[in-house]
């Protein structure tokens, strides 16, 4: 008589590949969100553009960091990093928000620094100032790359939060196993049913004898 045997997946197989991309998906969003902050904060402490004023018939150059043109980026840069840290501290509808919030921090971070590029206003104030004409704007206006770092950095943050609306669902969230008083919670010993072959393959998962003997 020949017998017909079916392999039987093991349970743990079935949510392996979810919880990799879950894993994945958490440890890409914290690095790019993490590095998106801390270059979008280290552009705006450089410098942008730069030009010159006329100043007693003399060419006067003057210079213009990322904090003169716009504090849009940085102030969207601690955002950004404070909603990173917000995702795993609420669930469901709190993490969607928090992470939606994400998302926007990085791409007001993006358009800020683009327009930044080409904004000349923070030169022609200090030209003003320097010649002491109100009427008086830069020339030669030229802007450095570091408005285009800025937008990068905003771009990781936008990429960290797009994984979270995607994959957040699947990342973990800070424990609640501990009370208020800072006593932790007794747990409970999952009841294992010998007719469901899956609660015994986590019981000896877990290093429990199923049969209780």
């Amino acid at each position: 008589m020949d017998y017909v045997t079916a392999a039987v997946p093991h349970p743990r197989s079935e949510g392996e590949g979810p919880a990799r991309a879950g894993r994945r998906s958490l440890a890409v969003a914290l690095m790019s969100g993490a590095l998106g902050a801390a270059v979008a904060l280290l552009a705006t402490r450089q410098r942008w553009s730069e030009g010159t004023a006329t100043v007693a018939g003399d060419p006067f150059p003057l210079t213009a960091r990322g904090s003169d043109v716009t504090g849009v980026p940085a102030a969207l840069a601690i955002v950004g990093l404070a909603a990173l840290v917000a995702v795993f501290a609420v669930r469901r509808t709190g993490r969607f928000a928090v992470s939606a919030l994400l998302a926007l921090s990085g791409a007001g971070i993006v358009v800020a620094a683009l327009l930044g590029a080409s904004d000349s206003s923070a030169l022609d104030d200090k030209a003003a100032q320097a010649s002491g004409d109100t009427s008086s704007v830069v020339h030669a206006f030229e802007h450095t790359a570091w408005p285009y770092v800025a937008a990068v950095g905003g771009g990781l943050i936008l990429l960290a939060g797009l994984l979270a609306l995607l994959y957040g669902r699947r990342w973990p969230a800070m424990s609640g196993r501990y009370e208020r008083n800072g006593t932790p919670r007794p747990r409970r010993t999952p009841v294992v049913d010998p007719d469901r072959p899956e609660d015994i393959w986590k019981a000896l998962d877990r290093g429990e004898d199923p049969t209780g003997a």
